[in-house]
């Protein structure tokens, strides 16, 4: 404001020498310093002599000066002390304005920055815990693709995948999700009393024209990976004996968690099932109970759930075809294998043919084993054991015999009983067998691909084998 009156007086005093302007100081009725400015007429054109212009500039810079000074020494001082005293303590009558508006100004100037700085510490932060969780979901990213997409699988594989018309179908991750109660026993099988001990197998040369007893299994090699929590537990295989259209590379895929498992994975080969993109996915007519399925001949082996009855899948003409009862056979959690799941039937595929896994009631929770008919589902012949479902984490059969696992959990179990069905007897074994991901819900054995095929923990594996000379 000041400076403001400084150029109006400026101006009036300084201009063109040929107006007249008289300055006139004097104290109003409050105590405020006024000025009065009395400009001539137009008619007269005659400005001022030269002496009077001098005294009315140095009027004006004296009041500039007095002026300029009450202003620093309220900057100075905070605006500390009584308005209008000079250094020596008189009162200057020109300076008694009161400096009360230039406070409040200043004053207001001051907060608002306080107000500015704290909104750009507060703006500084939020960039900061921004720019900490850009980084951190772009590392999660990274970690997803890295494990999601196998090496060269995303340039190569499906492109080649799109180019032949397949791997079109999305990754399937189905939703929503309800989970079937699992029964979990964990138990340590010692050789069994009610068997004659024997000798441990010693590994032999291999038998790859024809059958013999396992003595050796290898470590398990990796073939895919489930993404989601259905497939904790499920099953994969191959046909040992396809029928066209599909041959033995085409893979198979049921993850079981779930109580409407109804879906059918088909994959054009192994490679395909490790990049998750099913060539097809089946709709069961009828939901199946846990994960002792098979593929044999065209035809997917299952039990319906909740049922003892055993039923066959059509794959070419995608219905149900046959379907039989196996009497006395428990279901739902009646005889399963130690780790639960519903395991109480049980299908296997061998060099003999297809056969199913159970227990009665009759057999006090035995093993029972019958030869099935591929196409009718007839029980052809029934052996029944002294091996103890529920004491075993697995089993499968390999040229007529049916062998078992101690332990679904055990990182180094063991293959420790074997029935043999031609002569009848039972004998115990001690054949290393490992359980890398430390939960073995699926063993099954390929008579083609002389493999076991297995599903532990989310994970599917191959274990290669050695059967001994006849």
């Amino acid at each position: 404001m000041l400076g403001a009156w400084l150029v109006l007086l400026g101006g009036l005093a300084l201009g063109c020498l040929g107006e007249t302007a008289f300055l006139t100081r004097a104290d109003d009725s409050t105590g405020r310093c006024t000025y009065s400015f009395t400009v001539a007429s137009p008619v007269e054109a005659a400005c001022p002599d030269a002496g009077g212009g001098l005294e009315l500039r140095a009027e004006l810079a004296s009041l500039a000066s007095r002026l300029s000074r009450l202003e620093s020494r309220d900057r100075g001082s905070g605006g500390s002390g009584p308005r209008g005293v000079e250094a020596g303590g008189a009162r200057d009558p020109q300076q008694a304005a009161p400096a009360g508006g230039l406070e409040d100004a200043y004053g207001e100037l001051l907060r608002a920055k306080s107000r500015l700085e704290e909104e750009t510490g507060r703006l500084e932060r939020e960039n900061a815990e921004l720019r900490r969780r850009l980084e951190s979901s772009a590392q999660e990213i990274a970690r997803l693709r890295d494990s999601r997409c196998p090496p060269g699988g995303e340039g190569t594989d499906r492109g080649a995948l799109r180019a032949s018309g397949k791997g079109k179908a999305p990754r399937w991750n189905p939703q929503p999700l309800t989970y079937q109660e699992l029964q979990s026993e964990r138990t340590e099988v010692p050789a069994s009393r009610m068997l004659g001990e024997t000798a441990l197998s010693r590994p032999a040369m291999e038998d790859s024209a024809g059958c013999g007893e396992l003595v050796w299994v290898g470590e398990p090699v990796v073939f895919g990976r489930a993404d989601s929590i259905a497939g904790k537990y499920g099953v994969w295989m191959k046909d040992p004996e396809p029928v066209p259209p599909f041959t033995r590379e085409t893979t198979w895929r049921v993850d079981t968690v779930g109580t409407e498992v109804r879906q059918l994975f088909q994959y054009e080969a192994a490679e395909q099932l490790a990049q998750g993109y099913p060539a097809k996915v089946h709709i069961l007519p009828r939901p199946l109970e846990s994960n002792g399925a098979v593929i044999y001949r065209g035809g997917l082996f299952f039990q319906p759930r909740r049922s003892h009855t055993v039923a066959r899948y059509d794959l070419r003409t995608e219905a149900i075809t046959a379907e039989k009862e196996i009497p006395g056979a428990g279901y739902h959690g009646q005889y399963p294998y130690a780790w639960g799941g519903y395991t109480d039937i049980d299908l296997a595929v061998d060099e003999t043919g297809l056969w199913v896994i159970y227990s009665t009631e009759k057999a006090r929770g035995a093993i029972i084993l019958s030869k099935l008919d591929p196409e009718t589902l007839e029980i052809r012949q029934t052996w029944e054991t002294n091996i103890r479902k529920r004491g075993v984490a697995n089993s499968f059969i390999i040229c007529g015999t049916l062998y078992t696992i101690s332990s679904y959990s055990a990182p180094n179990a063991t293959i420790n009983f074997a029935y043999n069905t031609t002569t009848g007897t039972s004998r115990a074994l001690s054949i290393p067998f490992e359980n890398r991901f430390r939960y073995l819900s699926m063993v099954d054995y390929n008579p083609t691909e002389r493999q076991l095929f297995a599903w532990d923990s989310f994970n599917m594996v191959t274990y290669p084998i050695r059967l001994s000379q006849v």
